[in-house]
């Protein structure tokens, strides 16, 4: 069934990529450890590059509803991502983030996959910026910024140390960024009423 041959081909394509990276992989590695053949391939995907895009945007909507998943499962709260986190550095083929692993590879910010991989990130931080708010803060947006730099570094260095401690790390320092900003935004809140009433 040519749809199912798509799905082998997507699948043998996005373990492989993941564990080996893009550039590592060719055509007749995806056609081997699939079964689909050469002309089955191309019916589905003019190139590689095509299906590269289709792996990012399959992973993209696979990757952000398990987050979901998990963190409701976990209560819900914007520190919750980073517990998810540490579901995903515990398990052996933990390999990092493959969007990230994408755009170190592809370097061109133009490229198709690049940007399909960067999108990601945005749909990531917009995930986080309305935990964020709908826990009630009015700085949501900027503290999304940063628990997505929090997140990617927690990622890259669980890759090298092989740990789910980058998690923890990152989570303490997001704990600290909402204790913070809440004192620096009631702080301003109270000058700014204080001056107000001068």
């Amino acid at each position: 069934m040519p749809t199912r041959a798509r799905e082998r081909l997507l699948d043998a394509a996005e373990d492989l990529f993941y564990a080996e990276g893009i550039r590592a992989v060719g055509v007749e590695r995806i056609l081997s450890v699939s079964g689909v053949g050469r002309a089955s391939f191309y019916r589905h995907f003019p190139s590689k590059d095509d299906l590269v895009v289709a792996v990012l945007r399959r992973r993209d909507e696979r990757w952000r509803a398990w987050l979901a998943e998990r963190v409701e499962a976990l209560g819900g709260h914007p520190l919750d991502v980073f517990d998810a986190l540490a579901e995903r550095f515990a398990r052996a083929d933990f390999r990092g983030c493959a969007f990230i692993n994408t755009m170190i590879e592809t370097a061109d910010p133009d490229s198709a996959a690049h940007r399909v991989a960067a999108e990601h990130k945005e749909r990531v931080r917009a995930y986080v910026s309305g935990l964020i708010e709908r826990d009630g803060r009015a700085d949501a947006a900027e503290l999304a910024h940063l628990f997505v730099l929090l997140v990617d570094g927690a990622i890259v260095t669980a890759v090298r140390e092989r740990s789910t401690h980058p998690a923890q790390r990152a989570r303490a320092a997001a704990a600290a960024l909402l204790t913070t900003a809440r004192t620096t935004t009631g702080t301003t809140a109270g000058a700014a009423t204080s001056g107000a009433a001068t």
